[in-house]
């Protein structure tokens, strides 16, 4: 595993994929650094709602996008996040902040801050790096040595986001998810896609620890290629 050859991959994909625990696990198994793209878009999110900034004006978003300095830890193991030095790990996953990531992310000025920190982060990922989001494999790091596309059907995705949102119910977490969908697709400035050249994986009839086991096969297969 020493002498492996530092490999980038990038893991897209909507909502309720399994996205993140895939990713994780595909880092931590592999020795590779991991970084959550989401994340970021929330802890900027976060950081506009708490200062009180008004997020129906995207001139406003954009007036600010570079104020807060945001800090992404790349351990696989323990992932951690902070706004101005302040652990955000918690705050960012509130449902005021969820209801609000997609018009803030889709700002061109909010996303060329962001994706720059993402490349930065990569560049200097020693090993390699596994970076998940939305628009990893076609805008961020279009170079990835290997691209995946996770997708699922919109019920398996309401169920598995659901039972990690304890006592949500499932239609309202489904509505939920497929417009969050159509926003992030249709936005104007790097819309959820499929990178031409991406693996897709459809985990809806697949348990996690065998998404989990076909993405590091693909990135073994990747690396003993280079």
């Amino acid at each position: 595993m020493e002498s492996a050859p530092p490999v980038v991959v990038a893991i897209d994909g909507p909502s309720g994929t399994g996205k993140s625990s895939t990713s994780k696990a595909v880092a931590a198994q592999l020795g590779l650094s991991y970084l959550d793209t989401g994340a970021q878009y929330r802890a900027i999110t976060w950081w506009m709602v708490s200062n009180g900034i008004d997020l129906e004006d995207p001139s406003a978003i954009a007036a600010v996008a570079g104020k807060p300095e945001i800090v992404s830890g790349t351990d696989p193991v323990h992932p951690t996040i902070t706004v101005d030095g302040v652990d955000v790990s918690g705050p960012i996953r509130t449902q005021e902040v969820t209801a609000k990531v997609s018009a803030v992310s889709a700002v061109p000025d909010v996303r060329a801050r962001i994706t720059e920190l993402q490349r930065s982060l990569a560049a200097s990922a020693e090993r390699g790096i596994v970076v998940e989001g939305r628009d990893i494999g076609t805008t961020v790091l279009p170079d990835a040595d290997l691209k995946v596309f996770l997708t699922a059907s919109p019920e398996a995705r309401a169920a598995r986001r659901s039972g990690e949102l304890k006592g949500v119910d499932v239609h309202s977490t489904r509505e939920a998810l497929l417009k969050r969908d159509a926003a992030d697709s249709s936005r104007t400035a790097s819309p959820l896609a499929k990178a031409a050249d991406a693996v897709e994986v459809d985990t809806t009839e697949l348990t996690l620890p065998q998404v989990i086991e076909c993405v590091v096969t693909l990135v073994e297969e990747k690396r003993a290629g280079k």
